[in-house]
């Protein structure tokens, strides 16, 4: 089992960057893809980023491809979402979660552990 704790987020203008980080606790994290996810108010959530245990592969939504940038460091069980060039569009708050698994997806179904969130406000 693994548990989640996302932290990083806060206010920042449009165009400013945030970098979040989500740290696990448990055995076997090097075991986990991890995908990032937000949900602003009224919508449904959102698929954002998604890493492989390895590292070696990643994944991103189309909103975000281009800006943001997911890494991890197994030995500290952290992964993280650096968020660059930011708008008032990516106002959310921002999930990760977890799935013991080789194969990456961005199904939100799939991930069978989860954090608390982060909140993220993007001012204009």
């Amino acid at each position: 089992q693994v548990q989640l704790a996302e932290s990083g987020g806060g206010l920042v203008q449009a165009g400013g960057s945030l970098r979040l980080s989500c740290a696990a606790s448990g055995r076997a994290f090097s075991m986990y893809a991890v995908g990032w996810f937000r949900q602003a108010p009224g919508k449904e959530r959102e698929f954002v980023s998604a890493i492989s245990w390895s590292g070696g592969s990643t994944y991103y939504g189309d909103s975000v491809k281009g800006r943001f940038t997911i890494s991890r460091d197994n030995a500290k069980k952290t992964v993280y979402l650096q968020m660059n060039s930011l708008t008032p569009e990516d106002t959310a708050a921002y999930y990760c979660a977890a799935l013991r698994s080789p194969i990456l997806t961005t199904d939100v179904g799939e991930y069978e552990y989860w954090g608390q969130g982060t909140q993220v406000t993007v001012s204009s």
